[in-house]
């Protein structure tokens, strides 16, 4: 007989699949992209490369510890320049390239009112991914990619054979939307001729990007589950997926000078409590980071000390 807890954490897992489904847009119609603002991809200048990333990975309502990480890095005086955010990384991304002060940020994820996102098709209550992309225009004044504080790509993969592919010019909210639409459960999205889905399913934590963006120091957070979190019971479709997202992410890590992983359990939430928790963790990932982190930021430092 399954035990209280165990039912409980099901119905948490459960409750924070559905949310993460309002909150990406549901399947139905393709929302189409192909005017002059339609995201697209430039290679930046020499002059304009970034000096340090920021790289924040997708995992849903596990996202929330990133606005932990985005606390301490400020608190800290570290900055990035460049944003590089897939799924839920780049929807809070596009608030932090906008400058959008790290408290701020955790304002808007503990009052987020998720009816907000909620729209009723012909197949019952569901997602509204139209609801994302006018928060994200509103609370980013409807800037494009190009037009932030700090550089901001967001990355989408191709739906059919999960290709990764960046957006750094043109419409936010739009990329932003394409980034989050979990592919069976939501809306793809088209842009100029070519149909996008959740980021996550072409690389959860997207850090090479950040160096082929031309980034010299990297620092990517990555929320997705630990593999040894996996509980015995777990579905195994449930469990193949989080150990296939782990090899993604182990690939790319050579490729960030630090890789922040908060420890959040498996089962997620949505709840006051939870989003508390995943902010508090991804404070206390990023404190024991912090040496790491300037001694990287102290290498880049030296580097450039030798060019000039």
């Amino acid at each position: 007989m399954r035990s209280i807890a165990d039912s409980r954490k099901c119905v948490s897992w459960l409750g924070a699949t559905i949310i993460a489904s309002l909150l990406a847009g549901c399947v139905g119609a393709i929302a189409e992209y192909d005017g002059p603002d339609a995201p697209t991809y430039e290679p930046y200048a020499a002059a304009q490369r970034p000096h340090v990333a920021l790289v924040l990975g997708g995992g849903g309502p596990r996202g929330f510890a990133h606005v932990g990480v985005l606390k301490v890095l400020e608190a800290h005086g570290i900055e990035a320049d460049l944003v590089v955010g897939t799924s839920v990384g780049a929807m809070i991304g596009s608030l932090y390239a906008d400058g959008m002060p790290a408290a701020g940020i955790e304002q808007l994820a503990l009052d987020l009112d998720l009816k907000r996102f909620i729209g009723i098709s012909t197949k019952g209550l569901t997602g509204d991914g139209r609801a994302i992309e006018t928060y994200i225009d509103e609370r980013t004044g409807g800037k494009l990619l190009e037009g932030f504080k700090r550089k901001l790509a967001v990355t989408a993969a191709i739906r059919g054979d999960n290709t990764l592919t960046v957006f750094n010019r043109g419409h936010t909210a739009a990329a932003v939307r394409a980034s989050s639409a979990m592919p069976g459960q939501f809306a793809p999205v088209r842009i100029r001729g070519v149909e996008y889905h959740d980021g996550d399913e072409a690389e959860p934590v997207p850090i090479r990007i950040a160096r082929d963006l031309g980034a010299q120091v990297v620092i990517a957070v990555d929320v997705s589950t630990y593999v040894h979190a996996i509980p015995p019971r777990a579905p195994a479709d449930w469990a193949a997926r989080d150990r296939a997202r782990a090899a993604k992410v182990a690939a790319q890590a050579a490729y960030a000078d630090v890789l922040i992983h908060p420890d959040l359990g498996y089962y997620a939430g949505m709840n006051g409590e939870y989003r508390l928790m995943c902010i508090r963790r991804g404070e206390q990932a990023a404190r024991a980071a912090l040496p790491k982190i300037r001694e990287a930021l102290a290498r880049q430092q030296v580097a450039i000390n030798q060019v000039h």
